[in-house]
């Protein structure tokens, strides 16, 4: 018997939270595999109790740091529901151009200072080399790609984190045609830029392949915040009935409450959204990557990163379009049409369908609420492809780097979030 200790403390920098993996392997054989998180319970759910349903947004913004308006937008779907209130066409539109800003500047976050640095052979984004060809572009890529997401999230919802243009019922503030003119000049300068991200991530020969299901929000056109609930099993059902397709797991050895779909664990992000929905992308985008869209439907997990990438390109198109075509107008918000009720918003947030519920009292105040994040929709399958990535290691015998790094690239490439994702990894490798 021998047991072996690897800390990756030091190496997992580039997540937030924390997650432990146990391995338990006996005569080269893999008997124990369990991924925990083990920083995720922070009790909003109990919190909201007892507070005015028109502060819950702002206080289940503060969830997640980087997506924080995702779950923003998502609350505020979930309270107009509960009370009745059906946002303006021009509301709808400005929610949309928030999620674009947000995914834009999320994902050249996660791709170019978290995963790049893995396909370069370098520990951190920062020893990208300015006076590199090469790696000038990507340094310079990485922040204009970023930047240009940013302005569009503060025209359009006030904060590229933490909003504070979006309401209940509508928005507070509207962009200036200043603002809109200098956001398209923002957008249009850096869809190069975009192409490039996707040719980066296309070229990657990492590789990683189970089968597994995949589930997300689906409309045409694509949307972050429409549509029905579509699996690659067949499944297509009502963003309403999206809680009643999950089977809550515990997992004893995790902080994090854990969901199969079917019995089964299941995958939401990017890639369960462009391998089912890739024909619904805004037509330039399509057209520009068609190539690169055959690669969908994939089971690489890497995949993940490249459809990240492409949608990036997406929300770019998108956004130049509404911006294009909508004069905005300051508007009242609408007010209620109910005392009480019971809300669902679902939406796609960068990493995933998002889930809020609330029940909303007669005096104003919630009496209950759900939230249901994607890491802990992944958390299951991580934790399977980790047992098969380990099989797949040990016949090798790697160094401790080579095990490292492996296991690493491999949980980044979901993109885990903040305090329902893995900061470091604690690996015990107990055999015979």
């Amino acid at each position: 018997m021998h047991q072996v200790d690897l800390s990756l403390t030091q190496e997992i920098t580039k997540v937030e939270g924390a997650a432990t993996l146990d391995v338990v392997v006996r005569a080269g054989k893999v008997e124990k595999c369990t991924f925990g998180i083990t920083e995720f319970k922070r009790f909003y759910t109990q919190a909201m109790r007892g507070k005015p349903y028109r502060a819950i947004p702002a206080l289940l913004a503060r969830i997640c740091g980087t997506c924080s308006n995702a779950h923003l937008i998502c609350s505020i779907e979930a309270c107009e529901h509960a009370m009745g209130i059906t946002p303006s066409r021009q509301s709808q539109l400005m929610k949309k151009l928030t999620m674009y800003g947000l995914n834009i500047r999320d994902h050249a976050l996660h791709l170019y200072l978290f995963a790049m640095p893995d396909m370069y052979g370098k520990d951190s984004f920062l020893e990208f080399d300015e006076n590199n060809v090469e790696e000038h572009q990507i340094l310079h890529d990485a922040f204009n790609i970023k930047a240009a997401g940013n302005y569009l999230s503060i025209v359009i919802a006030g904060r590229s984190v933490h909003a504070v243009n979006p309401a209940i019922g509508g928005f507070l503030k509207v962009p200036t045609k200043d603002e809109v003119a200098q956001a398209i000049k923002k957008l249009e300068s850096v869809r190069p830029a975009a192409l490039r991200t996707i040719t980066r991530f296309e070229n990657t020969n990492f590789r990683f392949d189970r089968k597994t299901r995949f589930m997300a929000l689906v409309a045409n056109p694509f949307s972050y915040l429409e549509g029905n609930i579509v699996s690659d099993a067949g499944d297509f059902r009502s963003e309403h009935d999206y809680r009643s397709l999950l089977d809550h797991t515990i997992v004893p050895h995790s902080h994090a409450s854990g969901y199969t779909f079917k019995g089964t664990p299941y995958m939401v992000g990017a890639l369960a959204r462009i391998n089912l929905a890739k024909d619904t992308l805004n037509k330039n985008t399509r057209i520009s990557i068609q190539k690169t869209l055959d690669h969908f439907p994939s089971t690489n997990i890497f995949d993940n990163n490249l459809a990240q990438a492409v949608e990036i390109l997406h929300c770019i198109d998108e956004s130049i379009g509404l911006l294009k075509s909508t004069s905005f107008q300051k508007e009242p918000l609408v007010q209620p049409t109910k005392d009480e009720g019971v809300g669902i918003g679902v939406i796609e947030a960068p990493r995933g369908t998002l889930y809020h519920k609330v029940t909303i009292g007669k005096d104003g105040n919630i009496i209950a609420g759900e939230i249901v994040v994607p890491t802990g929709q992944n958390q299951i399958n991580i934790e399977e492809d980790l047992k098969k990535r380990v099989e797949e290691l040990l016949p090798s015998n790697p160094s401790k780097e080579t095990f490292q790094l492996e296991l690493e690239k491999l949980i980044r490439a979901y993109d885990p979030c903040m305090s329902c994702a893995s900061h470091f990894l604690k690996v015990r490798i107990d055999g015979a």
